[in-house]
């Protein structure tokens, strides 16, 4: 089955369940979740019922496909995201992403937990992305290209929309929650990195690093859609010494989420459509 198809399969069965318009994407990452709380008239779609969806395996990612009203905006969210290390295919764990646009969204504001490498950083920190490197050794478009859904080679230079991030630094500021902007590397995961591979991301020029993000940027970036990339730097093991749990990961970002949460609905409630 052309995939296509198979969006047009997911899309029929999510308006059975709802037929409200979908202006914005939302994927909210590891410890993230909460946010989807406060939807507004939520219709919530168990992710493993929707056609061609992938379950979701991780703690902390409830693997839901909520739709309602945030900040004023009609949003499609994915409580919980699949990632490459489950051992899914790029065009499995991209999916709801193309869902999302074919139920219109235009916007993608996409969340996640990462690790700090910038040496400034620390643990608590939210950074804006402004740019990323895949290091995952594939990419969600390889394959025969659909022009229905999108080029057939993307320019990528402009991954993160540079007026949406600049619209969060600027809420940052106001909000008097500092803001670290930067690059993200994602790799394949689910190994946290050795020291070595540390440096080595250093040196390649990223800030921040982790297990998400790329894939789904790259494919809503095929589907025209804005990206706005948010993260929250849940542990800066150089600096730490010694090794990192995903419970730590959680624990930090459950203590972070106040002030992450207060940035992102502000930027939902300002994203111009």
């Amino acid at each position: 089955m052309k995939l296509v198809e198979k969006i047009k399969e997911a899309v029929d069965f999510i308006r059975t369940k709802y037929d409200g318009e979908v202006e914005l994407g939302l994927i909210l990452g590891s410890g993230l979740g909460h946010l989807a709380e406060e939807i507004k008239n939520p219709v919530a779609i168990p992710s493993h019922e929707i056609p061609h969806f992938p379950r979701s395996t991780v703690e902390g990612h409830e693997g839901l496909f909520i739709l309602g009203e945030l900040e004023g905006k009609k949003v499609a969210t994915m409580k919980g995201r699949i990632h490459y290390y489950e051992g899914y295919s790029m065009k499995d764990i991209t999916f709801p992403v193309r869902v999302f646009r074919a139920l219109g969204a235009k916007i993608l504001v996409v969340t996640n937990a990462c690790g700090g490498i910038n040496n400034n950083f620390d643990p608590g920190d939210i950074m804006v992305i402004r740019d990323h490197v895949n290091f995952m050794g594939d990419n969600p478009l390889m394959g025969p290209n659909d022009p229905e859904l999108g080029v057939r080679f993307l320019d990528m230079s402009d991954a993160y929309n540079k007026d949406l991030a600049d619209m969060a630094v600027n809420i940052g500021l106001e909000l008097e929650i500092p803001l670290r902007e930067g690059v993200y590397l994602a790799i394949s995961g689910p190994c946290y990195e050795t020291m070595a591979e540390i440096e080595m991301i250093r040196k390649m020029g990223a800030d921040a690093v982790g297990m998400s993000t790329v894939p789904e940027t790259i494919v809503a970036r095929h589907g025209k859609m804005k990206v706005l990339g948010i993260s929250c730097v849940t542990d800066v093991i150089h600096k730490k010494g010694g090794g990192i749990s995903h419970e730590e990961v959680l624990a930090v970002a459950e203590k972070t989420r106040p002030k992450f949460q207060a940035l992102v609905k502000e930027c939902i409630r300002r994203i111009k459509l």
